[in-house]
């Protein structure tokens, strides 16, 4: 029988006063001189440390100061995620304003809602393109006084204005916020509706980064000094959290917002541990993959996957390796895992995973790399981590234990519910979703799940997701989901058949994969979207993933029938969210009819075995 609720104590006592521009303060104090930062500069990177930091984050704060943002004002901001983004975050705590963070994937009308609903006052953008999204809403957001460009060179602009700021105006005003005050205003990018604001406060960030840095001080204090490659959005809340934690735990912290730079940049950078998505390990995998079999040695690039795998369950169940495992494990570490560590930059020993479930097979290959996936579980409401993996205390297949100075509990239905000092205040201006949002003081996640009898928490679906057949079957649509997207050339996944006779799935194909693989099996390499949805080999490698999906359910819960669309779903086209996750709701409309086609259409016409 699982327990149904698991409640942590804080490690570190409580600070009420305490607010987020202390963490910097303390850590200068501590380690002036240590690297925090690095920049790029040509083929390296060239450091910062945390003394020239806050001396950057003071300027700033000045300037700020000087250009009229007064304490307590919200200020929009659009950006990637390079270091003057963490930059401009310090900035506004030091001149005691509020961030309102904004994907720089963001339409123009997204923009608007959010400057209008959080009443900023102004609004700072990368670049020209932001610029002029922002230039077609200036007539709807007139509480907007001012706007900025970084590209335009108005960082310069602020700081030589707030050279007659005093430094003790900025102390004065980063020691105004007490931990219970609102530290920055996150909106939900939500695969539903408008997006809503999250009132996340600065005892949030500071008890959540203080009692985390404790119970990951293993990926926190690397002998030869801790350090992240910081690659996914710093305007969501996973991203924004650990460059805060890094500040406090004084982990060097590097950026790149390119993702098709990554490889390059891992290699220079030699990161100590990585946070990322379960998409990009996915890709890691597959890349590595195809270009096995584009060199004729696919097959080895197979058993050694094989073999990683198996070795890693062993060692979790705590089995005895049987040798002839051993010897072919070690034969493959210096054929083929050694090459991927050093592609990661040969240092990484940790990565943290978050925001979708990454599946068993890809935590136990990255395991065997010697790099252990320490998969978490969060929402922005909860201000990222409810619970993680430590590298203590791990188990492959679950997001982890409780964290310290968090609460998480079942209610009847399975439904995730947390408290504790992570969870934020409330929604922006939205009495009505912040009461509906929570049972008794704890926040209803819409997530299902299960504790094993050690406090494991592993996340079995969304609430709203559960598809229930016209025979009555409860399916999970994630289970089936996340083992086909693994294949290489599938991109997207959504199971559908609420209140339908069985179980089905519309499948997009990945671009980006889809050539190597096409090129690999004999196929033109530059073959359409729309002739790969149809051929023949393609739609045999798709069904090999949905056998592979159908082998860990039951027969009433597995897929019977699919089509491949011949288009992407993306961020553009309004199927994403800005953090990769499916908008079921979104998907389910705009397919109506090809859904409708697959319980319409004989079986016997789509190519595809009932198994």
């Amino acid at each position: 029988m699982s327990a149904v609720q698991f409640e942590v104590p804080a490690v570190v006592p409580a600070d009420p006063q305490a607010n987020i521009a202390d963490l910097l303060v303390e850590r200068v104090k501590a380690t002036p001189s240590l690297a925090l930062f690095a920049v790029p500069d040509g083929d390296g990177w060239q450091d910062i440390t945390a003394a020239e930091f806050e001396r950057e984050v003071i300027a700033l704060a000045k300037g700020f100061a000087a250009a009229g943002i007064a304490p307590g004002d919200k200020v929009g901001f659009i950006a990637r995620t390079t270091y003057e983004w963490t930059l401009v975050d310090f900035a506004l705590f030091f001149a005691g304003a509020v961030m309102v963070p904004i994907y720089e994937t963001s339409s123009a009308a997204q923009i608007s809602w959010i400057l209008s609903d959080s009443g900023a006052v102004a609004v700072l953008g990368e670049s020209s393109e932001h610029a002029a999204r922002i230039a077609e809403i200036r007539s709807e957001v007139p509480l907007v006084r001012e706007v900025w460009s970084m590209e335009a060179g108005d960082l310069d602009t602020l700081r030589a204005g707030g050279s007659a700021i005093e430094d003790a105006e900025i102390e004065r005003r980063r020691r105004i916020a007490v931990g219970s005050d609102i530290a920055t205003l996150i909106y939900t990018s939500g695969s539903t509706g408008r997006p809503k604001g999250c009132v996340l406060t600065h005892s949030n960030f500071v008890e959540l980064s203080r009692n985390a840095a404790k119970v990951l001080a293993e990926v926190m204090n690397t002998p030869g000094g801790a350090s992240t490659l910081l690659f996914i959005t710093t305007a969501h809340v996973f991203a924004r959290f650990i460059s805060i934690l890094d500040v406090h735990a004084g982990v060097k912290t590097g950026h790149q917002p390119d993702t098709k730079q990554l490889l390059p940049a891992l290699g220079s950078f030699k990161p100590t541990f990585l946070l990322a998505v379960p998409r990009v390990f996915e890709k890691v995998y597959n890349s590595a993959e195809q270009k096995a079999e584009a060199g004729g040695k696919g097959k080895i690039f197979r058993a050694a996957a094989h073999t990683a795998i198996e070795h890693s369950r062993l060692l979790q169940e705590g089995k005895k390796i049987p040798l002839g495992t051993k010897v072919k494990f070690a034969l493959f570490d210096k054929l083929v895992y050694g090459k991927l560590r050093e592609a990661m930059g040969g240092r990484v020993t940790y990565a943290v995973s978050g925001s979708a479930p990454l599946g068993p097979r890809l935590g136990h290959f990255f395991h065997s790399l010697g790099v252990t996936i320490l998969e978490g579980y969060g929402l922005t409401e909860t201000t990222a981590p409810a619970t993680v993996n430590l590298a203590t205390k791990s188990k492959i297949g679950t997001v982890g234990p409780v964290l310290p100075g968090v609460g998480v509990r079942l209610a009847d239905d399975g439904e995730v519910e947390v408290r504790g000092v992570n969870v934020f205040k409330e929604y922006w201006r939205n009495p009505d979703a912040t009461a509906a949002a929570f049972d008794d003081g704890w926040f209803k996640t819409g997530d299902i799940g299960a504790f094993d009898t050690d406090g494991f928490l592993t996340i079995t679906g969304r609430k709203k997701e559960i598809i229930v057949t016209a025979g009555g079957k409860n399916v999970a649509p994630a289970a089936l989901e996340d083992p086909i997207r693994a294949n290489p050339i599938v991109g997207q996944v959504v199971v559908v058949g609420d209140q339908k006779p069985f179980i089905s799935a519309l499948i997009t194909l990945d671009p980006e994969m889809l050539p190597a693989w096409l090129a690999n099996n004999g196929l033109p390499a530059d073959m359409s979207l729309s002739d790969a949805a149809k051929n023949p080999q393609v739609r045999a490698e798709v069904q090999r993933a949905v056998d592979i999906a159908n082998k860990n359910v039951s027969r009433a819960e597995s897929i019977r029938k699919f089509t491949i669309l011949d288009t992407e779903w993306t961020e553009a086209s309004g199927h994403l969210t800005p953090k990769m996750s499916i908008k079921r709701n979104v998907i389910l409309t705009d397919f109506a009819n090809e859904i409708e086609d697959i319980y319409t259409v004989p079986v016997t016409t789509t190519n595809v075995s009932l198994g």
